[in-house]
């Protein structure tokens, strides 16, 4: 296997050698490694703190480590009267090990951010001569796809060049100007396009062509990840993924394609006032972009896969195909990077690419900071352009800093359309002004526990078509419950590291040297609860989470599910990940294995999913301002115009068109229900513009 050698980590500036010598020991007592590797990994930790947490949450990270390079610091946070960096392996392994588990959340959740960082960092990064002895120790071989020649015919517009001779402000004119080019703006933006509309989409990540993409983890959370894979809840108990790129998630989706829930569509009619979506329209639309996408099953099924047919066939449980909208592509795995072989539909491929042929500029790196209004009317956008130079990479402030060049941009257009997703789309209406009191309120997340189950062959989950087969057999919830959807996680090393147990060096060593035999079961729940999405003091999104009653019955019931699942398609182990988790070893048991069993699939509904407690994953964010015809509390009307506040009046020339606006979760892979909501978006703006 040849591993590519991963990005240059250069030593952070401003940082004290306290600071990184405390950090190094942090390091190296999650995961060994060598001096050189333990440098590297502090270096690479240090730049992706700075990059993605919030200047307030650097701060604490920073103090922390301050704290820990003294022996004053370190006696009050450990009761250990010398520098943490002094403390024998094992002194700091029980330090660590106390933290996890603390009864104090605030402690807790450092100990967490500290052990998904550089855990991540240790089994993501290939190496910087490409040869990572870690992933060679677990058998680890990605797939290497082959690199289309056919790229896709975006060309993008590049805004600000650090040659350009005016380094003022950019000013743009359009008749439409679309913030954010994932699954909905893709479709808007064809949809105005060859309506014959002047067209500018705004996109905050970068454009990389497929031939481009990054070939290996690491590279793929900083290039095509929001916070560069860091993304969480503010107390860091729910790790979140969200593509940044043009194309956004379409990018990195796991492809699968299901359309929401005639229940849940029935509730959005009955009970949400959208017109439309339990009949004739919706359907027509969903034809419409399933079409466009060329779904298919995927063929063949890997053994990840397997299980799921294997286990739901002796529980006598439904399991079918999953549609993918990743045309015949059977052969790599490597999809959550993007797709360098061009197989993927994703936006580049399909509404960005159609957008573009009919005169769509689409701009990359440019951060969207409000609207613009007058006259009570939304008239444009203004924001800031990241400077780039020949190669396209961002120019830094000064060498060395993290900090880029930025000139200040407006795009003046009759209509605005949000599609900068349920992450950011809020913040962009808290940031302009708007009073509407559900803006950033009820945001749903899809909460996702997971399971591992250990075979005695190899499994190899990072391998072949990400998603082949789901079950739908729990996706009606009942009195007690919420609904889910049970599929299979296609895991690369630094997702796997991060989401294990760590319950000491050697034993997180162990289970990552079995990884290659993990069958990871995931449940898309529907609902858990409610959060919110503000804006910090430092302009940053700030996003708080919290499961109910119901969302806790709902990960607990889905933990027994997948771990029943796993037992009968002939796991001899099984772990429920959390910290610490709960581990089966039905070998242990001998003959009283299956009695043992049943007492631990028992114990799982009581499991423990407090903050930092039970693993929680989310890929779909949704609802944070959500669609209604009631205008008390919903943001958007029933067509996508956004709300000034609750007495039902709108912003006119203001609509959105993403993940935001489903009035609850959705319980299934979204990309094909926000595409759909989207074509009935652009309906209105069509017919108003």
């Amino acid at each position: 296997m040849t591993i590519r050698p991963g990005p240059r980590a250069t030593p952070p500036t401003g940082w004290s050698r306290r600071e990184r010598r405390a950090l190094a020991a942090l390091a190296e007592t999650f995961v060994e490694g060598t001096p050189d590797v333990i440098e590297r990994r502090v270096n690479l930790a240090a730049e992706a703190a700075v990059r993605g947490l919030d200047p307030t949450q650097l701060a604490q990270f920073r103090l922390v480590l301050r704290l820990l390079g003294t022996r004053l610091g370190t006696l009050l946070l450990t009761g250990r009267p010398r520098a943490f960096a002094n403390l024998p392996i094992s002194a700091r392994e029980a330090v660590l090990r106390g933290w996890l588990g603390s009864p104090i959340g605030v402690l807790r959740a450092g100990a967490h951010a500290y052990r998904k960082l550089l855990t991540s960092i240790a089994y993501a990064d290939p190496g910087e001569s490409g040869a990572n002895p870690l992933l060679a120790g677990m058998g680890y071989v990605r797939d290497e796809p082959p690199v289309t020649s056919e790229l896709t015919p975006i060309e993008p517009t590049i805004v600000a060049r650090a040659s350009d001779v005016d380094q003022g402000p950019i000013s743009l004119d359009a008749d439409v100007v679309i913030v954010g080019s994932g699954a909905g703006g893709g479709v808007v933006a064809a949809a105005l396009a060859e309506a014959g509309r002047s067209v500018v989409v705004l996109e905050a990540g970068p454009f990389v062509n497929e031939a481009s993409m990054p070939s290996d983890e690491l590279d793929g959370y900083i290039r095509l990840y929001l916070n560069r894979g860091l993304l969480s809840t503010w107390d860091g108990s729910v790790t979140l993924l969200a593509g940044s790129g043009v194309g956004g998630g379409t990018l990195v989706n796991w492809m699968t394609s299901i359309d929401a829930p005639l229940e849940v569509r029935r509730e959005w009619a009955t009970e949400h006032g959208l017109d439309g979506f339990d009949g004739a329209e919706w359907d027509a639309d969903i034809a419409t972009v399933s079409g466009e996408l060329a779904i298919q099953p995927s063929a063949p099924i890997p053994p990840k896969d397997s299980a799921i047919v294997r286990g739901s066939a002796v529980l006598g449980w439904e399991a079918g195909s999953t549609m993918r909208d990743g045309g015949p592509c059977d052969d790599c795995g490597t999809c959550s990077f993007g797709c360098r072989r061009g197989s993927k539909r994703s936006g580049l491929r399909v509404h960005l690419a159609r957008a573009h042929a009919a005169g769509a500029r689409i701009v990359p790196r440019v951060r969207v900071l409000r609207v613009l209004v007058e006259g009570g009317r939304a008239v444009g956008v203004a924001g800031l352009a990241v400077v780039v130079g020949e190669a396209g990479e961002p120019i830094p402030l000064a060498p060395g800093s993290v900090e880029v060049r930025t000139r200040p941009i407006e795009v003046r257009a009759e209509q605005v359309v949000l599609t900068a997703g349920a992450l950011r789309t809020p913040a962009i209406v808290e940031a302009s002004g708007f009073s509407h009191p559900a803006a950033g309120r009820h945001l749903r997340i899809h909460p996702v526990p997971v399971v591992a189950g250990m075979f005695d062959e190899s499994i190899d989950a990072w391998r072949g078509p990400l998603q082949s087969v789901r079950s739908i057999q729990f996706v009606t919830g009942d009195t007690n419950r919420n609904g889910y959807v049970i599929e299979s996680a296609p895991g690369h090393p630094g997702l796997i590291a991060l989401a294990l147990p760590w319950t000491g060096r050697a034993r997180h060593g162990e289970l990552m040297s079995r990884a290659r035999t993990f069958g990871p079961f995931i449940a898309v729940t529907r609902d858990g609860g409610e959060g919110t999405v503000r804006l910090t003091r430092a302009g940053r999104v700030r996003l708080d989470y919290r499961l109910d009653r119901r969302g806790i019955a709902t990960l607990r019931h889905a933990l027994q599910t997948e771990a029943r699942l796993a037992r009968a398609a002939g796991a001899n182990e099984i772990l429920a990940l959390g910290a610490p988790g709960a581990f089966f070893d039905a070998r242990a048991h001998g003959s009283s294995a299956e009695r043992a069993f049943e007492a631990f699939v028992d114990g799982l509904a009581s499991f423990d999913f407090g903050p930092n407690r039970g693993t929680v994953f989310s890929a779909h964010q949704m609802g944070s301002l959500r669609m209604g015809a009631s205008a008390r509390d919903h943001a958007a009307d029933e067509r996508g115009h956004v709300r000034r506040d609750t007495g039902g009046a709108v912003v006119p020339g203001l609509y959105v068109a993403d993940t935001s606006t489903f009035p609850t979760g959705l319980g299934v892979n979204p990309m094909l229900t926000v595409m759909a909501m989207a074509r009935r978006v652009s309906r209105t703006i069509l017919a108003e513009g």
